[in-house]
């Protein structure tokens, strides 16, 4: 699915790593690389897939996959910008009316365990990237905590945080969120659920785990 946003969020770096299409045609051609891509790297991981493996399940030519990107690497780039894009932009939708910070932690933790549910695949390609190139995880993990700190500063200026420094609170809260999609999503996949699952993190994030003496 392509959005003008997403190609407009730092456009100079996008085009760095793809050549972005201009034409619905050609969207749709780099559309098939990618799906194709995130299918054969949750299947098979990102060292044991082809790029010929990649083009053929695309059902294209070898040398279109070159219109778009210079290798392999770039589209696994490409596709970690893109996972940030729309992780982001379902808990920004998700968030729309909402002025209560712990009420918004409620439902984008939520709304990222669903994101999770249905895109494994996206969960599985992010982890990856940590034994790919340990920059790209750092990366992708570093933009989101910027941004993450910048709301935990807005609800800490407005007396709905306590004051401790932002950027332990977004990985505190990151951390949290991604080993909760861990268990209860790729380790559970039974559970449809979360209600029970998050009111928990929320009590004890508003209450703490450890009793007075």
């Amino acid at each position: 699915m392509f959005e003008k946003e997403f190609w407009t969020e730092g456009r100079n770096d996008m085009e760095k790593i793809v050549n972005i299409p201009k034409t619905k045609r050609g969207q749709a051609t780099l559309e098939k690389i990618c799906l194709s891509a995130e299918t054969l790297f949750y299947q098979k991981g990102y060292h044991d897939t082809s790029i010929v493996d990649i083009t053929n399940l695309a059902g294209i030519a070898l040398g279109t996959f070159y219109i778009y990107f210079k290798d392999k690497y770039f589209l696994y780039k490409y596709l970690l910008l893109r996972y940030s894009h729309q992780i982001r932009k379902e808990i920004s939708t998700s968030l729309k009316g909402l002025k209560d910070r712990k009420e918004m932690e409620r439902v984008g933790l939520k709304t990222f365990l669903r994101f999770t549910r249905e895109n494994k695949n996206a969960y599985n390609i992010i982890w990856e990237s940590l034994y790919i190139d340990k920059d790209l995880f750092m990366d992708y993990y570093d933009s989101f905590a910027e941004r993450y700190s910048k709301r935990i500063i807005d609800a800490q200026e407005a007396g709905e945080v306590i004051d401790y420094d932002p950027t332990v609170i977004s990985y505190f809260l990151m951390g949290v969120s991604n080993f909760i999609g861990l268990k209860y999503v790729m380790f559970d996949d039974e559970n449809l659920d979360y209600d029970k699952v998050v009111d928990q993190v929320i009590n004890i994030l508003e209450k703490g785990i450890f009793t007075k003496k």
